[in-house]
C-alpha cells in the first residue's frame, strides 16, 4: 500500500533525526552542503530528501530553482522535467521540438500532478546511479521554494538548530528569453522569509556572471553570493580575460566561488604561481565551496575518505555532497 506523501515525509524525518543523534555535535571549519538534499539516498530535490538531509545536520541544504509558467519558483535541478518525472507519460503532447519537456511550459497546478523519481536516462530508462533509491518507486512530488524554506525554518524552530538555505538560480538567460525575471522572483521569496542580508543564513549561487552582478548591483542584494565556476565557464571567456582577471572581477561582486573539485585536482583551472585556484581565491577574500562529492562516483579513489582528504588538502571552505552524513562523520570527527 502506498502512503500519502506527507506520511512519507514524517517517516524520513524520523529516520533523519535518528541518524543525527549519532553524529558528533562539534562543528569543523568545513561547511557541509547537502547537494539536492540527501540525494544519495532519496530522489533529489524532494521534501523527503530534504527532511532526511536535515536530520543529518549539515550546515546548508541546497535548492535549485526554476520557474513554472505561472511564475512559481519550483525546486528542481533542470529546466526540463523528463529525467526525474513521469511527464512524458502524463503530458506526451507538451514536448518541445528538442524532445524535452520544460518546467516553464506547465502551471504549478499541472506540475503537482507529476510523480518524481530517482534520476534516470530517458533513452535506456535506467537509473543514472544504479545503487540508489529504486526508480519509479514510492510516491514523491515536486515542491516550491516556499515549501522547502518553511520546512527548514520550521525544523530550525522545533529542533533549535540553524541550518541554512543555499539557493541556485538555474539558467537565468533561458528565463529571460521566455520573458521572465527569475532573479527578481527568487529574491522576493527569500526576502519574504527573512533572507536579505549577509548575516542571514542564506547563500545564493549562479553560473551566470552577468546575472549575479545584476543581483548585486541592480537589485542591491546584500546576500552572500557565490559565482559557480568551472573550466567550461573559464574557456568561454578566457580569450578576453586571464583566469587571474576573472577571479579578481568576481571578487568585486561575489563573496565566493564554486568550482568543480575534480577540475581543481586535475588542475584544469589553475593560476600560475599558486598551488591551486583555492589559494588565489583566498587571497582575494573569496570563499571556495566545491562540487560535487559523491560516494558512488569517486573518480578512481578507493574510498570516500580519500576524496575528503583531497578537500582538506585543497584548503576548501565547503563541499557539496550527495552523502552529507558521510561528510559530516569525516569532518566533524576530526575535532574529537
Amino acid at each position: 500500500m502506498k502512503l500519502p506523501i506527507k506520511i512519507h515525509t514524517v517517516y524520513f524525518l524520523i529516520l533523519g533525526v535518528l541518524l543525527s543523534c549519532k553524529q558528533p555535535v562539534k562543528k569543523s571549519d568545513m561547511l557541509i552542503i547537502a547537494h539536492r538534499g540527501a540525494s544519495g539516498y532519496l530522489p533529489e530535490h524532494t521534501l523527503p530528501a530534504k527532511a532526511l538531509a536535515y536530520g543529518m545536520l549539515p550546515d546548508f541544504i541546497e535548492q535549485d530553482v526554476v520557474l513554472s509558467k505561472d511564475n512559481v519558483p519550483v525546486i528542481i535541478h533542470d529546466i526540463h522535467l523528463e529525467t526525474t518525472t513521469n511527464v512524458a507519460e502524463v503530458y506526451a503532447d507538451r514536448v518541445r521540438e528538442d524532445g524535452k519537456f520544460y518546467v516553464i511550459d506547465f502551471t504549478w497546478a499541472e506540475l503537482q500532478t507529476l510523480n518524481v523519481s530517482e534520476r534516470f536516462n530517458t533513452k535506456t530508462k535506467q537509473a543514472i546511479y544504479k545503487d540508489r533509491f529504486p526508480i519509479h518507486k514510492s510516491h514523491f512530488k515536486l515542491h516550491t521554494l516556499a515549501d522547502e524554506i518553511e520546512l527548514i525554518q520550521g525544523l530550525n524552530k522545533s529542533m533549535r538548530k540553524d541550518i541554512g538555505v543555499y539557493v541556485e538560480i538555474k539558467e537565468p538567460q533561458f528565463h529571460r528569453n521566455e520573458g521572465k525575471d527569475i532573479s527578481k522572483i527568487v529574491l522576493t521569496t527569500l526576502s519574504n522569509y527573512g533572507y536579505s542580508t549577509l548575516k542571514d543564513n542564506c547563500i545564493l549561487q549562479c553560473f551566470d556572471a552577468v546575472e549575479l552582478q545584476k543581483i548585486r548591483k541592480k537589485y542591491n542584494s546584500n546576500l552572500f553570493l557565490v559565482q559557480l565556476f568551472d573550466s567550461e565557464y573559464y574557456e568561454g571567456i578566457h580569450q578576453q580575460m586571464s583566469l587571474e582577471a576573472i577571479v579578481n572581477n568576481i571578487a568585486k561582486y561575489a563573496n565566493g566561488i564554486g568550482p568543480s573539485y575534480r577540475e581543481l585536482i586535475n588542475k584544469k583551472i589553475k593560476i600560475s604561481g599558486f598551488e591551486n585556484l583555492v589559494d588565489y581565491a583566498h587571497q582575494q577574500n573569496l570563499k571556495v565551496h566545491a562540487f560535487t562529492f559523491r560516494a558512488d562516483a569517486l573518480g578512481g579513489k578507493s574510498t570516500f575518505n580519500e576524496v575528503f582528504k583531497i578537500a582538506e588538502d585543497l584548503n576548501l571552505d565547503g563541499i557539496f555532497t550527495d552523502h552529507p552524513d558521510q561528510a559530516i562523520s569525516y569532518f566533524k570527527k576530526k575535532n574529537h
